[in-house]
């Protein structure tokens, strides 16, 4: 570095004053400066002046990966610049950190290159670095436009992906809330923070939009709840849940959810909810199922937005199609089912959406397994320890679990002691003191002959 003179570091002290002021002005947002250690720390968005059709490959294993996104920002870059004595007459700016928002810059080095490249004795050049970078001109110098489209190679593109996609919404959020927009309702310019663009682009300060959806809501019209535009009206393009939770209340948020369902519910009555809390879409058969067959596989849903796959009856995780459902909820779907008036609009619903042949079936199989528990509580006893079902053919009332060995009353179900298991019968007082053996005198008991 050429020598510097004590005139000479005056004049570069006077210019970085200068120079710090004037990006201060126009980038209070980028610029921020470490008092003590005088280190400068530029974040310095990337904004394309249009939208661009930028490819993200894959490298090392991934590079058969290629996935395309259209945006228009890109994460920022961040540098800590040092200004030694000499700038600018004589010496450089000194780049002491490079880092990259998501690591979407290859080869950071050679952007480096590039800044120090630019600068010519006596310049100032950070207006010219900030510019460079934060319109994208630096992609072009570094080969990452080809053939007019950015292509950012990175070892990670699936990971990479939802970052920059994330990135672009946040930015355009923010740049939409800083703006003023003219609302089509109200007819005043409001805030892009008081408003709501939506898909289709319209914007509508919130507060018109609050007044008709909550309307509406209350009057259960959900269909109008959507965009004002009197196309979008005529053509029902109805708002989507993050719409209706930026403007209205929770409970008329919660309300708007449940007309929606029941509305799409009566309209086809096999469409059911995921039972996944944080979901909760709507959940139609599969295409071409039809609810009416009983092979067991028209239970199978598989919801659209989790991918949760479950059975439609008890909405349990899918258990296949010859696995049952809980009893317990097997036995109210049927008790609901078998509670109804026959061809009433109930049952019509719930034919409808589990199918017809599949509760006739499952109304014989809860007859049946009813009839059985029937049968078992009042021809049998269960083991007190293993809980199987022991009938009484003839006999005393002492039984011996085949299965568990255990002793036990098959009066009264106590345990007895294999010791002595004949106590239980001769305790007085007891309710089984003396009854080791029932005797129906209508029945034969061996070894007596009844005359």
């Amino acid at each position: 570095m050429p020598t510097i003179d004590q005139r000479e570091l005056g004049i570069c002290a006077e210019q970085q004053s200068e120079e710090w002021e004037v990006l201060l002005s126009i980038y209070p947002d980028y610029v921020s400066r470490n008092a003590s250690s005088g280190i400068l720390k530029f974040e310095i968005p990337v904004e394309l002046a249009f939208p661009m059709d930028i490819l993200v490959t894959g490298t090392g294993d991934a590079e058969s990966q290629e996935y395309h996104l259209s945006l228009s920002s890109l994460p920022p870059v961040l540098l800590e610049i040092v200004l030694p004595p000499a700038y600018p007459l004589c010496a450089a700016p000194e780049i002491v950190s490079f880092h990259v928002s998501g690591s979407w810059i290859p080869l950071g080095g050679r952007l480096l290159e590039k800044l120090l490249g630019i600068w010519q004795p006596g310049e100032v050049i950070l207006y010219a670095w900030i510019e460079g970078i934060r319109g994208g001109d630096f992609l072009d110098a570094m080969g990452i436009i080809r053939d007019g489209v950015p292509r950012i190679p990175h070892a990670a593109p699936q990971l990479l992906l939802p970052f920059l996609t994330a990135y672009e919404s946040k930015s355009q959020s923010s740049k939409f809330n800083l703006a003023s927009h003219p609302c089509n309702v109200c007819f005043e310019t409001v805030k892009g923070s008081r408003c709501l663009q939506f898909i289709c682009g319209h914007i509508f300060c919130r507060a018109c939009l609050r007044d008709g959806w909550s309307l509406y809501i209350a009057e259960g019209d959900v269909a109008r709840v959507g965009c004002l535009d009197p196309q979008c009206v005529k053509d029902e393009r109805e708002a989507t849940e993050d719409e209706v939770r930026r403007v209205v209340r929770e409970e008329e948020v919660h309300r708007w959810k449940w007309l929606r369902e029941k509305k799409a519910t009566e309209r086809d009555p096999s469409i059911v909810l995921c039972p996944m809390v944080l979901c909760q879409k709507l959940v139609p058969k599969p295409p071409g199922a039809d609810v009416q067959d009983d092979t067991g596989w028209e239970r199978l849903r598989t919801c659209p937005s989790c991918d949760y796959s479950f059975c439609s009856f008890c909405k349990r995780t899918w258990h296949g199609p010859l696995s049952d459902c809980p009893i317990q909820i097997a036995e109210k779907l049927m008790i609901e089912y078998m509670g109804t008036t026959k061809d009433s609009a109930i049952q019509k619903t719930m034919e409808r959406r589990y199918g017809k042949k599949n509760l006739e079936r499952l109304v014989a199989k809860y007859e049946e397994d009813r009839a059985n528990r029937a049968w078992l509580e009042k021809s049998t006893m269960s083991c007190p320890s293993c809980h199987v079902h022991v009938e009484k053919s003839i006999g005393c009332n002492h039984m011996t679990c085949s299965k568990c060995k255990q002793h036990f009353c098959y009066r009264c179900g106590t345990k007895l002691q294999a010791s002595n298991p004949y106590e239980h019968f001769s305790r007085p007082g007891g309710g089984c003191y003396s009854k080791l053996f029932d005797v129906t005198w209508d029945e034969p008991m061996e070894g007596f002959v009844w005359v």
